[in-house]
């Protein structure tokens, strides 16, 4: 048996135990432990309905929960989300979000709230470099963008605080095969320029792997699987992480990720 690490060292820039999110009389994320490591992308894999954006809302203070969530080693759990979001938490929401009726520069602008003119201009120029297809449409409302060019919006809002984690729900919903793969090679360059972490949740194996060097698996609001990043390569991850979320394989969830074993698949590196 293997203790599923959460992370404690100093690389651990979130770590997140016996998270507890309720909606109405039950819960649908159920005491888990995860982590994710300073400049590193870390996935949260899973059906529809197994609680990864009920997770990312409560890590970003969107949602009520019980549980820590330690930023920085910092115990946030009690911060609101506008504290949370100076101190470098920013959460890009599934469907986008933008505001359809402002400009793409006013969009942008609703992501700098807290940063200076200077600053801002900075920024801005850096999000129209990272995503050129919006950088023609500045003055253009944003509800006259395509669906990937208001995901490439919504990601470049969130980059105009200056973020060091990002908390991306599902930025692959909705758009075609084509331009996931240009949003996601545009993430990967993000991502290596900036040093951002990130928690992604996604519901695609094959599309959170181009991105992810970690993974978690969620299956019912409980933590059912963790993929090392040999595994999130290999055939076998797959097949894996599918049996795990699909509840093909044993499943040990447990209220704290400290006392929850894990059995290792020994060809695919996958805890389930």
């Amino acid at each position: 048996m293997h203790d599923i690490d959460t992370g404690s060292d100093s690389n651990t820039l979130l770590r997140v135990e016996g998270l507890t999110v309720r909606y109405g009389a039950g819960p649908v994320v159920h005491g888990i432990g995860l982590a994710v490591r300073t400049s590193t992308v870390v996935a949260l894999l899973g059906a529809n309905g197994a609680g990864k954006s009920s997770t990312l809302r409560a890590i970003a203070g969107l949602e009520p929960a019980q549980g820590q969530v330690f930023f920085d080693g910092q115990d946030i759990s009690s911060l609101s989300v506008a504290e949370r979001f100076k101190l470098g938490i920013v959460y890009v929401p599934e469907g986008r979000a933008i505001v359809t009726d402002l400009t793409v520069a006013e969009n942008l602008k609703l992501g700098s709230y807290f940063v200076d003119s200077a600053t801002r201009n900075k920024r801005e120029q850096m999000v129209m470099d990272f995503f050129p297809e919006i950088a023609n449409r500045r003055r253009s409302p944003a509800g006259l963008l395509s669906g990937g060019e208001q995901q490439m919006l919504a990601i470049g809002r969130g980059l105009m605080s200056g973020p060091r984690l990002i908390l991306l729900d599902e930025p692959s919903l909705g758009l075609a095969p084509l331009l996931v793969a240009r949003v996601y090679e545009r993430l990967a360059a993000i991502q290596k320029e900036q040093k951002l972490a990130a928690l992604l949740v996604e519901q695609s194996f094959h599309v959170a792997a181009k991105l992810a060097s970690h993974a978690w698996v969620l299956r019912h609001g409980h933590i059912v699987g963790e993929l090392d990043e040999a595994a999130l390569r290999s055939r076998e991850g797959r097949q894996a992480a599918i049996d795990a979320y699909l509840g093909a394989r044993k499943e040990t969830p447990a209220a704290d990720a400290s006392t929850r074993g894990a059995e290792q698949d020994p060809q695919s590196g996958v805890h389930v």
